[in-house]
């Protein structure tokens, strides 16, 4: 792959930096953040590289010649980014879900717009083909964001089966790899395991997430080899549909208790003006700006590259 010095791999490791946080925001997908950083498809071409004739090469050739196939030094530094958020970040995130989700997800919701406009310009031949294709994207996204999530569960089988499922989902814009755990009833989990450092269930969603990532990974790459436009305007389609799960304003009509945690299970996007409460127009508008730059200042910054 590409021949680059330390502040490029400094710059690839604050892109995974970005990616983990978006990945621990129900909702928003780091595959998204991915995309518009401008390392999309050399993340999912990487991935595809970790294959039986790449550890062959390890076997004849050492492991030197194996790393640069593997095109190791961009997935350590993006895979150290995404876990330098991950330890860091969850607190905080949970936090201001819990204190000030109105800014949070207004900043989100700016980014993934500005998104949709990014993904939307790659895409070089619009037909009936690449509009049917988005708007059937953009309904599946709907439908899967609108879906209430399960009873928590800390099934190891169950958690091996849901790191797969999330990190599928994390690899696509658009579907957020935390909102399908959230969905599985695996999320909670998850976020305990991490703040208590419980490596059993770690170690079985970090092999799930290999597992469906290996396999995963090939068939994205097959699709953008193949017919990239027309898997550009699916994914483009998904982005447009998980708007209405990061809507700021919402009215929440049913929740459980799940441990010692409240999950909403029903939920309504409401206007701003009819939010019981205080609606945080200034700092919503301000966080969403902020989200919408962000994604034009990493597409200068990527094309500069």
């Amino acid at each position: 792959m590409e021949n680059r010095n330390v502040l490029q791999y400094i710059i690839i490791t604050l892109k995974g930096m970005a990616m983990g946080i978006a990945e621990l925001v129900p909702g928003v997908s780091g595959g998204t953040i991915a995309f518009v950083a401008g390392i999309y498809e050399e993340f999912i071409t990487s991935i595809n590289n970790l294959n039986l004739k790449t550890l062959q090469l390890w076997r004849k050739e050492g492991f030197k010649a194996f790393w640069k196939e593997l095109n190791g030094n961009f997935l350590l530094a993006l895979l150290m980014g995404m876990a330098i958020s991950i330890l860091s970040f969850t607190k905080l995130i949970r936090w201001l879900l819990e204190n000030e989700p109105i800014p949070l997800w207004s900043f989100f919701f700016g980014l993934v717009v500005a998104s949709i406009i990014f993904v939307a310009k790659a895409i070089k031949k619009w037909n009936i083909a690449t509009i049917v294709l988005f708007i059937v994207g953009a309904v599946i996204a709907y439908y899967i964001t609108s879906l209430p999530p399960s009873q928590n569960t800390e099934s190891l089988p169950f958690i091996f089966f849901s790191g797969a499922i999330a990190i599928c989902a994390m690899i696509l814009p658009g579907i957020s790899g935390s909102f399908i755990l959230v969905l599985l009833g695996a999320y909670k989990t998850v976020i305990d395991a991490i703040d208590e450092k419980d490596f059993k269930i770690l170690i079985t969603m970090a092999l799930g997430m290999l597992f469906g990532i290996l396999s995963f990974a090939r068939l994205l790459k097959w699709m953008f080899n193949k017919h990239k436009s027309i898997t550009l305007a699916i994914l483009t389609g998904f982005i447009l549909g998980s708007l209405n799960k990061i809507w700021p304003w919402k009215l929440v009509l049913e929740t459980k208790t799940i441990g010692h945690k409240i999950v909403t299970l029903k939920e309504q996007n409401i206007s701003p003006f009819s939010f019981e409460g205080d609606p945080q127009l200034m700092f919503a508008l301000l966080a969403a700006i902020i989200g919408f730059s962000l994604i034009f200042i990493l597409e200068k910054l990527a094309s500069r590259n």
